[in-house]
């Protein structure tokens, strides 16, 4: 069985495509620019990369080309796109009613539009990446495999905020929380660890990168997670700043004149590591600035590691223990700095780290970094979000 995983942003769009006899990735890529240009960047296991500059006007366009050169008789990897058996779409919102992955037909894709309006970043692209396989592969099953969902199963004092309730009843105004997919593949990695089900453990997955989320999981449920409504809630990212004092927001817009989508664009896009160092929302040039004594790269990583410390003493809290935790994504797998500062002084929540481990974890491996003797075992777990993504899709369509 083939399966092809599409992740479709406002610009770009991301695939692989499985065997999912072993689990093997056949090909990858990325088609890049698109509305402004084009590029498509094709990778095949042990082949030279394929780079195509292409105009590619809309996401439909390059759901043409990439199906186009996956049966490429010189660059291509299978022969006919009917061997592709269905595909799986990375979906960041399913808002209340998605609460499992499922399989995509008009009522769902209506269904998905109508939350645009909560969902204005991430909502169009995706859809419009599921119309253009409809449209190019209209008997190839598609389906969608939802961020929010990982969720669904949060307790209501959890996920409804202590604003008037009618903003939750009529507006749907509630933590969804994010990256689900991402902390579903890791916490199921946990298992084959430590020797207990995933209903035995306590567990707090760290997926650090550019966009940052930390979830607590119990007896294999998610209890709580670190973004909200939107992405922008929780830890410090790359330009979003995290939590922040909501009365902020109308002070600047009074003070300054500023429109709504202005101070949007501020503590989305210019703050965070970006805004407080001045450097870069990239981590590792500001840890590189901060050993050269640039005192706002030094501020930008204690502030970063501060919140995340924070909410792993919440989480500690809310589940009464820890057994698990887990660092992944860019920064969680990467950088060794980072896990040392958010280790340090959390002896007392049992969690002690092996220094040499933590430096020399090798790249692209699961490892564990615990000091012998420490109550809380410590991690880091590549995240495959488009692994899970194949798994589900191909579960729901051997059994559909």
């Amino acid at each position: 069985m083939k399966i092809l995983v599409i992740n479709a942003g406002s610009s770009s769009l991301k695939y692989q495509l499985f065997n999912m006899v072993d689990r093997s990735v056949i090909a990858k890529g990325i088609c890049e620019c698109i509305g402004s240009g084009g590029k498509l960047i094709h990778k095949r296991p042990g082949r030279e990369d394929y780079i195509l500059n292409v105009e590619l006007p809309t996401h439909d366009d390059a759901i043409d080309l990439l199906l186009k050169v996956l049966v490429d008789k010189e660059v291509g990897v299978i022969n006919d796109i009917s061997e592709i058996n269905a595909v799986g779409h990375r979906i960041a919102h399913g808002g209340e009613k998605y609460k499992k992955s499922t399989v995509i037909d008009s009522k769902v894709i209506k269904e998905l539009e109508e939350l645009n309006p909560i969902n204005p970043l991430h909502g169009p692209p995706i859809i419009k990446g599921i119309k253009a396989c409809m449209h190019y592969m209209p008997n190839t099953p598609q389906v969608g495999v939802f961020d929010t969902s990982y969720y669904s199963d949060l307790p209501d004092f959890r996920y409804i905020y202590p604003l008037p309730y009618e903003l939750y009843t009529e507006k749907k105004i509630r933590r969804y929380g994010f990256h689900g997919t991402s902390h579903r593949y890791v916490t199921a990695q946990v298992a084959k660890y430590t020797g207990k089900g995933l209903e035995e453990l306590k567990i707090i997955t760290c997926h650090l990168g550019n966009g940052s989320s930390i979830t607590a999981t119990a007896n294999g449920k998610a209890v709580d997670t670190s973004m909200g409504f939107t992405p922008q809630e929780g830890v410090v990212m790359g330009t979003r700043s995290g939590t922040i004092d909501p009365s902020i927001i109308p002070y600047l817009m009074k003070e300054d004149n500023l429109s709504p989508a202005e101070v949007e664009d501020i503590i989305n896009k210019k703050s965070g590591l970006l805004g407080i160092s001045g450097v870069s929302n990239d981590a590792r040039e500001v840890t590189k600035a901060a050993k050269e004594g640039n005192y706002r790269a030094q501020l930008a990583l204690k502030i970063l590691v501060n919140s995340i410390k924070k909410l792993i003493g919440a989480y500690v809290a809310e589940m009464n223990g820890l057994d698990v935790l887990v660092f992944t994504a860019g920064i969680g797998e990467n950088d060794g700095n980072v896990r040392k500062l958010v280790c340090e002084d959390m002896d007392y929540l049992g969690i002690k780290i092996d220094e040499d481990k933590n430096a020399n974890a090798p790249k692209g491996e699961e490892w564990e970094i615990s000091a012998p003797g420490s109550r809380v075992r410590t991690f880091i777990i590549p995240t495959n979000e488009e692994l899970m993504i194949a798994l589900d899709t191909s579960a729901l369509i051997q059994n559909s």
